[in-house]
């Protein structure tokens, strides 16, 4: 049987059907949960920019009988183990518990960052890539790996497209960049130093620079166009997990937006390359 949702999978689920203070409220207890079962009713407000009322009935929409209720059942699912990160996974859980949580922590960061997607950013970003000369993905670590898948979808757009995971390469590569070219570089922390200082080299070298990392870090100071990604995950002291998910699915919307801009004609393009492997399949069972 699975288990229930905790309270801040429910907070975070509920997010697209809030009102405006509602979302506010939503977002400061997501932000820091422990604080909130911490927080005055008075305190939270003032955080979250509403009024006190607003968050009693938010506190209500959930069950609770008030705010001190929606505490009490906050940290209640705080202790029990079922936390909204990653990381709260304990020692002690066995698989009629963790496997639930790892997906809950995964949906509930993927419908936060579908609400905070930075649209006008990603629309840019498909203008470039669109445009692009060459295109290079550039990451460390986890980070490579969703270059790597980039490099395996942008491929199919008739662009020159190549994946750099080595910390020389990538300096060399930068500092050789050029007019029309794209780094696009991926980095969940942004903090990096291999990462951010090939970043301004290719910034300086006259190229253009994209990054998937979060909002105000070194790296993104160094782009031209940055997609703002803020998942709350440790990865100084945990496995990225819900980060990269999160990073994969913003390449795929990148994907989909060159192909929308393409038209038929890069339709025609995939669907050639896509046919070319009908003859190394067995055929489906019907």
């Amino acid at each position: 049987m699975n288990p229930k949702p905790n309270l801040l999978t429910q907070v975070a689920a509920a997010l697209p059907g809030l009102s405006n203070s509602e979302t506010k409220v939503a977002q400061a207890i997501l932000a820091d949960p422990e604080a909130a079962t911490q927080s005055s009713i008075a305190n939270l407000a003032k955080l979250a920019g509403v009024s006190e009322p607003s968050v009693n009935r938010f506190s209500k929409r959930f069950g609770a009988k008030g705010f001190p209720d929606f505490k009490i059942q906050l940290a209640t699912s705080l202790v029990s183990g079922v936390r909204y990160m990653t990381q709260a996974v304990e020692p002690s859980d066995d698989i009629a518990s963790y496997p639930f949580k790892l997906f809950d922590n995964t949906i509930s960061a993927l419908i936060l960052a579908r609400d905070a997607l930075p649209t006008e950013a990603i629309a840019e970003a498909v203008d470039l890539l669109s445009s692009a000369k060459r295109i290079m993905f550039l990451g460390l670590g986890t980070s490579a790996a969703v270059a790597k898948d980039a490099e395996h979808k942008f491929f199919r757009f008739n662009t020159p497209v190549t994946t750099q995971t080595d910390p020389l390469m990538l300096r060399m590569l930068a500092a050789g960049g050029v007019l029309g070219d794209v780094f696009f570089f991926i980095s969940h922390t942004g903090r990096t130093k291999s990462i951010v200082e090939a970043a301004e080299l290719a910034q300086s070298s006259g190229a253009t620079v994209i990054g998937l990392t979060s909002a105000k870090s070194p790296l993104a100071k160094a782009c031209d166009c940055v997609l703002e990604v803020n998942v709350t995950e440790n990865t100084d002291d945990y496995l990225p997990m819900t980060s990269r998910i999160v990073q994969l699915v913003l390449i795929d919307t990148l994907v989909t937006g060159v192909m929308l801009r393409g038209g038929s004609a890069l339709v025609d393009h995939v669907a050639r390359i896509k046919d070319s492997l009908r003859a190394t399949r067995f055929p489906s069972k019907k």
